[in-house]
């Protein structure tokens, strides 16, 4: 007799190699709410993952849904193109409202793609085209996208391998604290802008992320990102800050660098931007600096206009009286006192974040895949990042309940526990 093996599923049999999310969490999800994810046997799951920072304000959030339904409904605008639609009329203005108008801020909004990689893209094009040099700088254990002028500036050595060819006229110097603190401050960098003998060719930009998401956690000090402005001024660059993951109220205020108080030249934005989990992307950029030619940069679904209409509703719902960023912090807070009481008891491991983003950090790198391993079979949703995935990253929705960020804290620390 002749036995015949079961037929693999068609996410095996179909689906390409490149997949990697699903295979850290084995399951099939079907609906979600909130926080939370059911798969198609009804598990629930926690989300500390929240579409890896797409999903600031949960899942199908409601007034949102609400929004998007409506205007389905009624026939609006699907896909636009760079026309002009009453959806995007209706958030640029709120946006300009909102957002810009009470931070005194002097942007452009353009609309490069729906990605975050479209969106780098044509901040990295648009700083060349304006100082008309080729070389931008960026910083170790960076993360700016997956397209070729992305991952030029990007540092993990496992993405930049997967492009195939060089990946040419990106720098890298050390991010805040590369050296834990036994070098001053751009030291290196700013020698070889001074020195004619360096090879260092002039940069046209320096792009750089407040907080390296994909790269560890890494928290820029404020006082170094305003001694980066700082040189980029006295330098003649242009300051590139890439705000797709940590932007959107990530780290408290809407943008990440307002703590700072610095005003970049160009700023990327994607990710919670729609608020929905829609593609959608900025490019933000003082006016002096908008020189395209009319179609130099474009891109076919430039116009996703359900993703504006839930975008503009997202920032009148959550940004127009202030509360968002006060809440979140106070989340924050919430996420610190567990995990100072985690390291207290765990030597090998230290705590690293802003507002709610967290990383728990572990000397064995093996440590941070098996803690997550383990919340999933717990019903938590958690990833890994750093070079060697040796930070387990908690990047819960912004609008989780308290008692929600406690049972997956506690889950966290359970799982801290049970894999030592």
């Amino acid at each position: 007799m002749t036995i015949t093996p079961p037929a693999l599923s068609v996410f095996e049999s179909l689906e390409s190699e490149v997949r990697s999310y699903c295979r850290g969490w084995p399951a099939v999800f079907d609906r979600a709410q909130g926080a939370r994810l059911t798969d198609e046997d009804g598990h629930s799951y926690l989300d500390f993952f929240a579409g890896a920072g797409s999903l600031n304000y949960g899942h199908n959030n409601p007034v949102l849904k609400r929004a998007l339904i409506d205007y389905i409904e009624r026939d609006g605008i699907t896909h636009g193109l760079d026309m002009a639609t009453t959806a995007k009329r209706a958030f640029l203005e709120t946006f300009e409202n909102v957002i810009l108008r009470p931070r005194d801020l002097p942007y452009k909004v353009m609309f490069p793609g729906p990605t975050g990689t479209n969106a780098v893209e044509a901040a990295l094009k648009l700083a060349r085209k304006v100082k008309g040099r080729e070389s931008v700088v960026s910083f170790t254990n960076a993360f700016h996208g997956m397209s070729l002028g992305s991952l030029a500036v990007t540092g993990n050595a496992f993405k930049r391998a997967g492009a195939g060819i060089p990946l040419v006229h990106g720098t890298p110097m050390p991010f805040d604290n590369y050296f834990d603190g036994t070098v001053p401050d751009f030291l290196w960098f700013e020698r070889l802008l001074e020195d004619q003998g360096s090879g260092l060719n002039k940069p046209a930009a320096v792009i750089v992320e407040t907080v390296q998401g994909e790269g560890g956690i890494n928290v820029a000090r404020a006082e170094w990102l305003r001694a980066l402005q700082d040189l980029c001024h006295r330098q003649d660059m242009l300051l590139i800050v890439d705000d797709i993951q940590m932007g959107c109220g990530r780290t408290g205020g809407f943008f990440s660098f307002e703590e700072a108080g610095i005003v970049p030249d160009i700023v990327t934005l994607s990710k919670s931007i729609s608020g929905y989990g829609l593609p959608m992307s900025l490019c933000l950029f003082k006016g002096e600096l908008d020189i395209w030619e009319p179609g130099e940069h474009n891109g076919t679904f430039r116009g996703n206009n359900p993703a504006f209409v839930t975008a503009a509703a997202t920032l009148d719902a959550y940004w127009a009286d202030g509360q968002m960023e006060k809440q979140t912090l106070a989340r924050g807070e919430q996420v610190e006192q567990t995990l100072l009481a985690i390291c207290a008891e765990e030597a090998t491991a230290q705590f690293r974040g802003r507002g709610l983003v967290w990383g728990l950090e572990f000397t064995d790198p093996a440590r941070a895949s098996a803690v997550c391993a383990r919340a999933f079979e717990l019903g938590l949703l958690l990833e890994t990042s750093g070079p060697q995935s040796e930070v387990v990253k908690l990047l819960p929705p912004l609008t989780i309940t308290p008692d929600e960020l406690d049972e997956g804290l506690r889950t966290l620390a359970r799982c801290v526990r049970e894999t030592a």
